[in-house]
C-alpha cells in the first residue's frame, strides 16, 4: 500500500475535500471617498449652473418659436432660395428645441442634482409596505432634482416641454387628412388608353413582348391639374407572360388580353414604387422592404411586410390595336394602414 503522509496529494493539500476549511471572504472595501463638485462648495457656482440650465431651455423655447415661425410667416414664392432659407430655419428650430431640453437635462443632473454613491441592501418586501416604499422613493426623487426650490429651471423646463412637442404635432397635421375613398378612384376609367411613363405615348399590345415590363400611366395624366398626386395613385406595371403560366381567379379570367397583365406599381406595404422585375421566376420585388409579389398568382404576397396583393388593374385592346383599361381598380391602391372606409 503507498504512503501519501510524505507530500502525498491528500496529506500535501493538494487536493481539496469536503469540510477542509471555509474559503476566505473579501473584505468590504466601502465607498469611494465622494469628490464634491465646485457646485456643492461655492453657492455662486450653484446659481451659475443653475442659470446655465435655465438658457438651455431657454434655448430650446427659442428653437420651437424659430421653427413656427418658419412654418408660418415665411412663404414659399417659387424661389429656391425661399424654399432653402425655410427648410434651413426648420431644421435648425426643431435641433435646437430637442437639443436645449437634452442638454439641459443632463447638465443639470451633473452639476446639481446629488451625486452622493449609495449601497442599498436588499431586503425582503413586504405587501403592505409597498405603497409606502414608492412613495417614499418617488418623494426622494423629486427631492433629490432639486425642482421644488429651483422655480427658475422648474418653469423655464415646463415652458420647454410644452413647446416642444408643437412642431412634431405642426407636421403630422400637415399630411393633411385620411385619405378616406380618395384612393378608391384614379384616372383610370373605360377605354382610357395605356401610355408609357413619362412621355405619355400609347401603348399597343403588339409592343409588349414576353419577359418585358413597361412602367404605365393614364392617357391625359401629363395635362392633369395635379398630375403628381394622381401619378402616385395612378401608376401602373406591365408585363407579359406566357398565358399559361397564369392563374387568375373565377371572375378575373378576362382581366389580361393574352397574357398581357397590368398592376399598380404601389406597394401595399407604406406605398414605395414596386420596379423590379425578375423575368425567370416572375417576381415583383418592393425595393424598400423587399415585399415579393407573384405574378402568376395575381401578385400574391410570398414574402415580406405587405399584407395584400397589388391591386390588378383590368384591361383590353381597342379597335386600333391599343390597349385600355377596361375599368378602374376594383379596390384601393397604396399601403394597407390607411383608413379605406
Amino acid at each position: 500500500m503507498s504512503d501519501h503522509s510524505n507530500g502525498g496529494p491528500h496529506a500535501s493539500g493538494t487536493v481539496t475535500t469536503a469540510g477542509q476549511g471555509e474559503a476566505e471572504k473579501f473584505r468590504d472595501p466601502g465607498l469611494p471617498p465622494h469628490r464634491p463638485r465646485l457646485a456643492d462648495v461655492d453657492p455662486r457656482a450653484e446659481k451659475r449652473a443653475e442659470r446655465q440650465v435655465a438658457i438651455l431651455f431657454v434655448v430650446s423655447i427659442i428653437g420651437t418659436l424659430a421653427f413656427f415661425y418658419a412654418y408660418f410667416f415665411i412663404e414659399l414664392d417659387q424661389t429656391i432660395g425661399t424654399l432653402r432659407l425655410q427648410n434651413l430655419v426648420l431644421g435648425l428650430g426643431t435641433a435646437f428645441a430637442m437639443l436645449g431640453i437634452g442638454v439641459g437635462i443632463v447638465h443639470w443632473a451633473k452639476t446639481l442634482m446629488p451625486d452622493h454613491e449609495v449601497a442599498e441592501s436588499r431586503h425582503e418586501i413586504r405587501s403592505e409596505s409597498d405603497r409606502q416604499d414608492a412613495e417614499k422613493i418617488v418623494g426622494d426623487i423629486i427631492e433629490e432634482t432639486g425642482i421644488k426650490r429651483r422655480p427658475l429651471i422648474r418653469n423655464s423646463l415646463i415652458g420647454a416641454m410644452l413647446l416642444a412637442p408643437l412642431p412634431a404635432i405642426a407636421i403630422f397635421r400637415d399630411l393633411g387628412p385620411l385619405p378616406g375613398d380618395t384612393l378608391r378612384h384614379t384616372m383610370w376609367d373605360t377605354d382610357v388608353r395605356l401610355t408609357r411613363d413619362p412621355d405619355g405615348t400609347p401603348i399597343k399590345a403588339s409592343d409588349v413582348t414576353i419577359g418585358s415590363a413597361f412602367h404605365v400611366i393614364p392617357e391625359g395624366l401629363n395635362e392633369a391639374e395635379h398630375k403628381l398626386e394622381e401619378k402616385a395613385k395612378a401608376v401602373v406595371l406591365l408585363m407579359r407572360l406566357n398565358p399559361e403560366e397564369l392563374n387568375p381567379s373565377e371572375g378575373r379570367e378576362d382581366w389580361g388580353y393574352n397574357g398581357i397583365v397590368a398592376y399598380s406599381k404601389i406597394c401595399t406595404h407604406v406605398g414605395c414604387p414596386v420596379a423590379l422585375y425578375e423575368q425567370q421566376t416572375h417576381h415583383l420585388l418592393c425595393p424598400c422592404h423587399q415585399s415579393t409579389f407573384d405574378l402568376t398568382q395575381e401578385c400574391k404576397v410570398i414574402f415580406g411586410p405587405a399584407v395584400r396583393p397589388l391591386p390588378q388593374l383590368p384591361i383590353t385592346v381597342n379597335d386600333e390595336g391599343y390597349l385600355v383599361a377596361r375599368s378602374d381598380f376594383h379596390e384601393p391602391v397604396g399601403p394597407s394602414f390607411w383608413e379605406r372606409g
